[in-house]
């Protein structure tokens, strides 16, 4: 290292939690279509594509994969790598392989920075929160990548001394804020202070910030004009004018080492803008290339260039708000801009609600996790390492730790049921609530949904009602949309209908079973479901599905047995009732079911049998959101099916007629454009998905689709064309050595370039690149002593790497 010149370039990488806090995990969201979800969808366009990041050589071929995670400061919120852990693990483990790496380059200093656990802007907490969320992101940091933090991110980068304490108190040494959060510095060891408010702070060096308490902290204040032309500016179009535009960044006149640094959402790397993660690696090559500047992070820099300059900051002060703190607590004026006309005011309210469930469920856990732990907030503090790890050892380890006296089955419910509400009170405050112009948001609503779960445990743990007032609250905030009226309206049409009960569960999983053959024993969401008897009766075309289900929650511990009832009327004609185990009851109706004396009844229904099955009846619509779609889809299949054969009929018996009329330039009918579109689109796709296809069937499936010159439908073609190519050179990278996989990826690589909409093939691409870089040379030298089939693989692959816009490996 002999340059004095330093660049760091850090991402914020965060969603917000989107996981049903009953099931433990994300539904479908309509919105990321063709994606189940947006973690899914922004994974695929970002954090994926910046684990193997793509740099062109002047051809505009892929030359080079680089983890851009490896060269850049980051930090991942908590929640999103769990949700990743589990749905995206190779991503995961190459975020975690790249601190490591970074751990290498940079002096043993590790690029990953922790962040607030859930992102709540903590100047608006309480200093227990506060607490909270810093033990809890610092062991999931230390549980995820084996080493502590040495950094924190806030969310938005709101700031307090208080904030500012509790991190230094806990061992972290620096984070990150704007340079409008800076009020003035001085020299350490002098007395004059400069003014440098307004963003006028020099973001090149780190500053020391005294506390109250006589700990300190080192703040770096990223620039300001940098990071805004990549988040909003498009610098991000080319990466060697970003590595430029950094460069721009130092100055001659300032004295000492010099740190180039830029801080934003790291989503601007590939989903806020397209292509942002190749930028970027262009920009990092391009750097790492440069003897002039060296690359590096902040504890790297920190330590061999502590502060010079201390600092103090504006309290409850953020990044995106011009307000202070003001988007999360009032109508500042703050938001996105999208609907001129529309006011905030709801926010204050909804703050006020939240507020005051908080402070009641902290005065009902204090009072009742007293009988059962030896500190409250110790405990609540350390629970954090179950919900990092709830198999059942841990759950002992965590039991055993903190339990006051031997605690009986029905204690340990009652306890962990205080614990997740106290979690839920965490989760509900999670920044992007409030962020967003309305009250009837999905982020608002997710948050609404934390809190009617607290509530709902709440109600369990000591038969306490926090909803009429919670509601009460929430209608003083004012929708902009008149639909919507009010906070307590939404909540009651949106979140009061998704509660969960384990006799929901329960129906479920008896639908289930009768409609899927489901296990009768297995994890369903956040659940164990154990099925110990059951008999099924056919009567003609109805089918009826009778037993036992044992229920057990692996969140808050609480189990039950239940009997069931289910009937399938017709494909979508379906019922269930519940009711608690009575076992001699379910006895004496099982032996009924089995001799058929309950024939006649069950012909008319399970409403024959509301003595043993009260009130309410389970259907199709009682079903979980994805297995409802999964159910409904597998229903429709049939008559989709028809619809589609029956148009292929069509096309088939008037494709002479249409030609003519192409032939001869007279317009097709509006009804047979829509019907080619979609028989054309159709075959297309379905070839794609069939990988038994042969590769002239869909060479000329395609030709026959091209003819028309039609418009197909390009989000269906464009997720079916993805898969396609991904599993292509999945395939291949498992067989290297067979062409037919190669002849293949030709074909579907030849179909995407000729398509005027863009398709995302980064992970085909380096796949493939993966590939070549481990096979090429070996198949080239078999050449030379005339091996045919080396020769036909490497003629293939030379093809391949033309279409896919792969460079070969120089070969002497």
């Amino acid at each position: 290292m002999t340059t004095d010149r330093f660049i760091c370039i850090h991402g914020h990488f965060y969603q917000p939690p989107r996981e049903n806090p009953w099931l433990e995990a994300v539904e479908t969201q309509d919105s990321a279509r063709p994606y189940h979800d947006w973690n899914e969808r922004i994974t695929e366009e970002c954090y994926g594509p910046n684990a193997a990041a793509r740099i062109l050589d002047n051809n505009q071929f892929l030359a080079q994969i680089m983890n851009n995670y490896a060269r850049i400061s980051f930090n991942f919120g908590p929640t999103l790598l769990s949700w990743m852990k589990n749905h995206a693990p190779k991503v995961y483990q190459a975020i975690l392989e790249a601190d490591a790496l970074s751990r290498k380059r940079y002096g043993g200093h590790g690029s990953a920075m922790a962040q607030v656990y859930n992102h709540i802007i903590m100047p608006l907490a309480n200093r227990r929160d506060k607490i909270t969320q810093v033990r809890w992101a610092i062991a999931d940091f230390q549980h995820r990548f084996n080493r502590a933090p040495e950094g924190m991110w806030l969310a938005e980068t709101a700031v307090d001394l208080e904030t500012l304490q509790i991190l230094a108190s806990h061992g972290i040494k620096f984070t990150i804020l704007s340079p409008m959060q800076a009020s003035r510095i001085r020299r350490i060891g002098q007395n004059v202070w400069s003014d440098v408010r307004g963003g006028r702070i020099d973001p090149s060096r780190a500053y020391l910030c005294r506390l109250p308490s006589g700990d300190s902290i080192s703040l770096f204040f990223y620039d300001g004009p940098i990071s805004h032309a990549v988040a909003f500016e498009g610098l991000l179009n080319d990466g060697h004018a970003f590595a430029q535009r950094l460069l721009t960044g130092f100055a001659p006149g300032r004295e000492g080492a010099q740190l180039v640094h830029i801080a934003t959402d790291g989503e601007s790397y590939g989903h806020h803008h397209k292509f942002g993660e190749m930028a970027l690696s262009r920009a990092l090559a391009d750097l790492e290339a440069n003897p002039r500047v060296t690359l590096t992070n902040y504890g790297q820099f920190l330590e061999l260039f502590p502060p010079q300059y201390e600092v103090e900051i504006f309290e409850a002060t953020s990044w995106s708000c011009a307000h202070g703190v003001g988007r999360w607590s009032y109508d500042c004026g703050c938001n996105s801009g999208a609907h001129p006309g529309w006011n905030q005011s709801w926010r204050t309210p909804l703050r006020g609600a939240m507020n005051w469930l908080r402070d009641e469920a902290a005065r009902l856990y204090e009072r009742e996790a007293q009988k059962y732990v030896l500190n409250v907030w110790e405990a609540r503090d350390s629970y954090i390492d179950v919900i990092l790890d709830r198999r059942r050892e841990s759950i002992e380890r965590f039991i055993k730790k903190h339990q006051s006296h031997t605690l009986d089955a029905a204690e340990r419910i009652r306890l962990f049921q205080l614990f997740e509400m106290q979690r839920y009170c965490q989760l509900m405050f999670t920044s992007c609530g409030w962020f967003f112009d309305d009250i009837s948001g999905l982020e608002t609503i997710q948050n609404m949904l934390y809190a009617a779960r607290a509530i709902q445990l709440a109600r369990k743990i000591a038969s306490v009602d926090f909803e009429p007032q919670y509601m009460a609250r929430l209608e003083a905030a004012k929708s902009n949309l008149p639909q919507f009226l009010n906070g307590a309206y939404i909540y009651e049409r949106f979140v009061r209908p998704s509660v969960v009960e384990l006799d929901l569960v329960a129906a479920n999983y008896a639908l289930l079973m009768l409609l899927e053959g489901a296990k009768p024993s297995g994890k369903f969401y956040a659940f164990e479901v154990h099925s110990p008897e059951r008999c099924m009766r056919k009567l003609g075309e109805r089918v009826a599905l009778v037993g036992q289900l044992h229920v057990h929650s692996t969140t808050t511990l609480e189990e039950m047995d239940f009997m069931f009832a289910a009937m399938k009327h017709s494909e979508d004609e379906i019922e269930a009732r519940i009711a608690p185990l009575d076992s001699q009851t379910f006895k004496a109706f099982r032996e009924k079911i089995d001799t058929g004396a309950c024939d006649r009844q069950l012909g008319s229904g399970l409403s024959s049998f509301s003595d043993i099955f009260p009130e309410p009846v389970y259907t199709l619509k009682s079903l979980f959101r994805d297995e409802q779609r999964r159910i409904v889809y597998r229903l429709l299949e049939t008559p989709v099916a028809t619809a589609t054969e029956t148009m292929s009929r069509l096309y088939d018996e008037n494709a002479s007629l249409m030609r003519f009329l192409a032939a001869h330039n007279v317009p097709l009918p509006k009804v047979l454009q829509t019907m080619t579109q979609f028989v054309l689109t159709s075959k297309l796709v379905q070839a794609l998905r069939d990988d038994n296809h042969s590769v002239d069937d869909l060479r000329a499936t395609y030709e026959e689709a091209r003819e028309w010159q039609f418009e197909l439908d390009s989000e269906e073609l464009d997720h079916a064309l993805r898969n396609a190519l991904d599993r292509a050179a999945q395939k291949l990278e498992e067989e290297p050595n067979d062409v037919a996989h190669l002849e293949r990826l030709i074909a579907i690589a030849e179909i995407v370039f000729s398509l005027p909409f863009h398709t995302n093939i980064w992970r085909a691409q380096t796949t493939f690149y993966r590939v070549v870089q481990a096979n090429y040379k070996i198949f080239f030298m078999r050449t030379k002593a005339n091996d045919e089939e080396a020769k036909e693989w490497v003629e293939a692959c030379t093809r391949a790497a033309k279409i896919l816009r792969v460079c070969l490996p120089q070969v002497a």
